[in-house]
């Protein structure tokens, strides 16, 4: 008996049992997804808005703003996602200021890099590699041409693609389908090997070339040709949420998955205390006050850790982390009251 008459004996709604039918038979129901945090659910760092010029990590987990345009940007999870999507929240990258006349080496772009581990199924590097499809909803001030990129770490191997902000400060969703890559395997490991790039604003360096619509080693000038400057003038903003990466050339609905499942996720590359106070215990001739504290989640490498005033790293592995205190000649407890651990791609 067939997986929709099966359905339709149980009761099933028989106007959508052959597209039932053809999603049971076509892959996963679960773990589509290879992006973490796609929703913008998670920002252990906090909400922003947080200004500086350098970019990096600063709120949504995950994805982070990458190089310079000569100037601050503005980085905040915000409460602005598209209507009827499911979605609440989005990663706004703004210019207080404007990039009016970027050098030439300037750049901004919004990147999340995934695990060569988590990405074998690809076949990348092979005769049989598989397409992927992205999806994924963008709001932008400034209307154009915009470029998304998938950059290969292992390889140096990139692949861009052009696509349209037709209205201003209104979401839109895009579907992006890339082709397999036959050449550049992905390393089986805990590191770097594909990242995605949505390109905000570029300097001539990375647009005067041709756009490397096909998979090719890097030609800096070609990956972001035709790129708007999304920041040219005072306040511009760019807003991304709803980001899904899935095998395959059809874009499937966004895999939601719970806030805690996220946040698991998430705290593989970055975890903070909860608020949680951890009491030294003594050791040496009354020297030293010391702590140990196993992390909520594994970590994806030996994390870099920070502590609270006075605190400073005696052991740490991916697993748990213990720090000591220079008491002195003292009896008292001295509590750890915050630390940070991070190990980001």
């Amino acid at each position: 008996m067939s997986k929709a008459r099966q359905l339709a004996d149980l009761g099933g709604d028989t106007a959508n049992l052959e597209d039932i039918s053809s999603v049971l038979s076509s892959g996963p129901l679960s773990n589509r997804n290879l992006i973490i945090n796609g929703a913008m659910q998670v920002a252990q760092r906090g909400t922003g808005p947080f200004t500086n010029a350098s970019g990096g990590y600063q709120t949504v987990d995950r994805f982070q703003l990458s190089g310079t345009m000569g100037g601050n940007f503005t980085l905040e999870q915000v409460s602005d996602a598209p209507s009827g999507s499911g979605f609440k929240k989005s990663f706004k990258a703004l210019a207080p200021t404007g990039f009016s006349s970027p050098a030439s080496t300037a750049s901004a772009k919004i990147i999340t890099s995934l695990e060569g581990q988590n990405l074998q199924q690809l076949l990348k590097g092979s005769s049989n590699a598989l397409p992927v499809t992205l999806s994924f909803w963008v709001k932008s001030v400034v209307t154009g041409t915009y470029i998304f990129e998938l950059y290969d770490d292992d390889n140096n191997r990139t692949i861009s693609t052009a696509y349209s902000v037709s209205a201003s400060n209104t979401w839109e969703k895009k579907v992006i389908t890339i082709v397999g890559d036959t050449s550049g395997a992905l390393d089986n490991d805990a590191n770097s090997s594909l990242s995605l790039v949505w390109w905000i604003g570029a300097g001539s360096n990375f647009t005067s070339g041709t756009l490397n619509t096909s998979w090719a080693s890097t030609v800096t000038a070609n990956r972001a040709a035709g790129q708007v400057n999304a920041v040219a003038s005072n306040n511009d903003a760019f807003h991304i949420t709803g980001v899904q990466l899935e095998v395959g050339d059809t874009a499937t609905p966004f895999e939601h998955r719970s806030y805690g499942q996220e946040l698991a996720l998430c705290q593989r590359y970055y975890q903070k205390s909860g608020g949680q106070t951890f009491n030294s215990f003594k050791t040496g001739a009354d020297t030293f006050r010391v702590v140990n504290v196993q992390y909520m989640q594994q970590m994806r490498a030996t994390p870099t850790t920070t502590y609270s005033s006075g605190w400073y790293t005696n052991f740490t592995d991916p697993i748990h982390f213990s720090a000591a205190y220079s008491a002195g000649n003292t009896t008292s407890e001295i509590a750890l009251t915050s630390w940070t651990a991070d190990a980001e791609l």
